[in-house]
């Protein structure tokens, strides 16, 4: 497999993993708020789904802007709603698997206060892109899991853990001595 399809691929499974949890949460979890300053479940799940939407927006035509987000209000508040955007996402990202080179793109984000319009926008490739999304969604998962646990919930072991910390966990029980 080539490194955009596997990191396609990996994406995939980071969507699939709220698709799941989706699945198991009620509409009250989504939307709940463990604490004063925390935010519930939906609003950190539609950040998330807001970059995949830039991604996908932009790939094609070379440019990515991630401050132009759609921000769908109902992304946080209706889990029926956020599970379709994440099936369509997933079907949107799935489709491309094969279909593209590491081309360059043109990127934008967090440019508030740039005078210089042009100035902010970078060079990158889809798959400095694709590993941004990882990165980002096991950010935010782990903000998500915290405020799960906080509920009472369990969003399961791997739910907002990166890749590599999964790696190293099962290195360690691949080197424990045996049993007795």
């Amino acid at each position: 497999m080539d490194q955009i399809s596997s990191l396609i691929e990996d994406n995939l499974h980071f969507l699939a993993q709220a698709r799941d949890l989706l699945t198991t949460l009620s509409d009250q979890e989504f939307e709940a708020r463990p604490g004063i300053a925390m935010s519930p479940v939906g609003s950190h799940l539609r950040h998330c789904l807001d970059f995949y939407s830039s991604f996908l927006d932009g790939v094609d035509v070379g440019v990515i802007d991630y401050d132009a987000r759609h921000r769908d209000p109902r992304l946080e508040t209706e889990r029926a709603h956020a599970l379709a955007a994440v099936r369509t996402l997933m079907n949107r990202l799935n489709q491309l698997v094969g279909q593209l080179g590491n081309k360059t793109l043109s990127v934008a984000m967090d440019r508030m206060g740039w005078e210089d319009e042009e100035g902010a926008w970078a060079d990158t490739t889809v798959a400095r892109e694709l590993q941004f999304l990882r990165s980002h969604t096991v950010h935010h998962y782990a903000l998500m899991a915290a405020v799960l646990r906080l509920l009472g919930l369990d969003p399961g072991p791997d739910f907002g853990v990166a890749p590599a910390t999964l790696n190293y966990r099962r290195s360690l029980v691949e080197k424990a001595p045996a049993g007795d």
